[in-house]
């Protein structure tokens, strides 16, 4: 064992020997870009970034639309939506007849930010959909795909899947169905050892679509503390994953204050930390390639194991 060795230096290895050359590059950014938010280890704030990703869209008078595909249905009470009714079960079991449009609602959040966010709601049914979907022999990845082929969400500039935090077959037609793919993780032992895994799952999908995709956003690095500990994570995923992870996203009370309110960041005002959070999550939607950034194809971050 080398001086230099560590836990995630080694997984990050591994993932690099089996990911080959992205010979497809990024996606040029068009006039709708479909991003998975992911991580297959739960507990990392994948839902927070998700939301504060559609409030940074908001806020600069840009139409995002969510998908919320975890069974816990965070994305979906913190865009203030308590209600159940139809939602992206009823679009994988195919009992939508509109498909994902009909299913699409208005989140509950203020348009004083800026154009408040669409929604495709989750339930507590999806839980116990993955074995329905499993018995499909033809197309159980690709259902979401298909709902968004159809056209849904071409009003939106972004749509943000919230991905379930495992992988199963709702993750899997989230990759399928995505041109992009954000994996958040937090600083911590247990956190950043899913990101090599992440990055196995993301290019096992790349192999089965004819378009090479998704790519890779980069690592939003969430929640980093001000701790020693926090540090040398931190410091330990930029080491194993080096240009691959994007500016971090603060630990502050502001943002958990937000999520406990189902308010957008930006709606905090001047509350301690709002402003800088807000300001965070502003640059991190900056390096999504989607048709209002900034951000060009060539300057995100490939997948582990291809060239720069």
């Amino acid at each position: 064992m080398s001086a230099g060795w560590t836990p995630i230096a080694d997984e990050a290895e591994r993932a690099a020997r089996v990911l080959p050359p992205d010979r497809h590059g990024m996606p040029r950014p068009a006039a709708r870009r479909v991003m998975g938010v992911a991580n297959q280890k739960g507990g990392v704030g994948k839902t927070t970034t998700a939301i504060n990703l559609a409030t940074a869209m908001a806020a600069v008078h840009k139409q995002v639309l969510v998908v919320d595909l975890d069974p816990q249905g965070n994305a979906t009470t913190g865009l203030g939506v308590f209600e159940s009714g139809p939602g992206i079960e009823q679009v994988l079991t195919g009992d939508s007849r509109g498909g994902l449009a009909a299913v699409e609602c208005e989140s509950a959040w203020s348009a004083d930010v800026g154009p408040p966010p669409r929604l495709v709601p989750s339930s507590p049914g999806l839980a116990v959909l993955e074995p329905q979907l499993a018995s499909d022999p033809l197309g159980a990845q690709g259902r979401l795909a298909m709902a968004l082929g159809d056209g849904a969400g071409s009003d939106h500039q972004l749509v943000l899947i919230d991905c379930p935090p495992s992988l199963g077959l709702l993750t899997v037609n989230a990759l399928f169905a995505a041109d992009l793919v954000l994996v958040v993780t937090e600083p911590g032992a247990w956190a950043v050892d899913g990101v090599a895994r992440m990055f196995q799952t993301i290019e096992r999908i790349r192999l089965r679509r004819s378009d090479g995709r998704p790519g890779l956003v980069g690592i939003a690095v969430n929640r980093l503390g001000r701790t020693r500990d926090g540090r040398y994570w931190s410091g330990q995923l930029e080491e194993a994953y080096p240009g691959r992870c994007l500016p971090p996203i603060r630990l502050r009370a502001a943002v958990a204050e937000a999520a406990a309110h189902s308010l957008p960041i930006h709606a905090l005002g001047r509350r301690p930390g709002a402003a800088e959070a807000a300001a965070e999550f502003e640059v991190l939607l900056d390096r999504i390639p989607w048709s209002g950034s900034r951000s060009r194809a060539g300057s995100v971050s490939p997948i582990p194991g291809s060239p720069a």
